[in-house]
């Protein structure tokens, strides 16, 4: 029997955490999971307010504690002040990984010209893999449709749990044995 990955969506949004305003991020992370993932998998929602402490707390309790092996954050990647989602993830990931971040603000810029203010980052933190989306769902497919393809095989290199795709949404590189 197949163990369900662990895979924490976490948003960062001061309005959210309070109630004002609907979180449409999360949910969007949810659902492109549904339709790109074919193993078991369970999501792990939370929802925080934007504050470094707190966002790199949660990222550490469900690395750590609640055996996450990917965590996808979404909000504060921006530069407005209380941004600070790539600040969180560099307090607690032990190597980064630039190239998600490069590759994700390429993909962006072909559809918005903001997207060069966009600050995500990615990183581990033992075998939980972290990456930053932005906010808006449609950034957040765009993003994840950049980078998917070497998740799977990225969370494999650390130890955390195997993940497979519909390659008829995303193909997950794997080298040839």
């Amino acid at each position: 029997m197949t163990t369900a990955a662990r895979i924490g969506i976490l948003v960062s949004s001061d309005r959210a955490s309070r109630g004002e305003y609907e979180d449409k991020g999360g949910p969007a992370i949810e659902a492109y999971l549904r339709e790109v993932l074919t193993s078991p998998w369970e999501p792990l929602y939370r929802l925080v307010p934007d504050d470094r402490e707190t966002l790199a707390a949660t990222m550490r309790k469900l690395a750590d504690e609640e055996g996450a092996s990917l965590i996808l954050t979404t909000g504060g990647t921006g530069p407005a002040p209380r941004d600070v989602t790539p600040e969180a993830t560099r307090d607690v990931c032990e190597r980064l990984l630039d190239g998600f971040g490069e590759e994700m603000r390429r993909a962006s810029l072909r559809e918005v010209p903001t997207a060069i203010l966009s600050r995500q980052i990615a990183g581990t933190r033992g075998a939980c893999l972290i990456v930053n989306l932005p906010g808006k769902p449609s950034a957040i497919r765009t993003c994840l449709d950049a980078v998917f393809a070497a998740v799977p095989y990225g969370i494999d290199l650390i130890g955390g749990a195997r993940l497979e795709t519909d390659p008829a949404r995303i193909v997950a590189f794997r080298p040839k044995s």
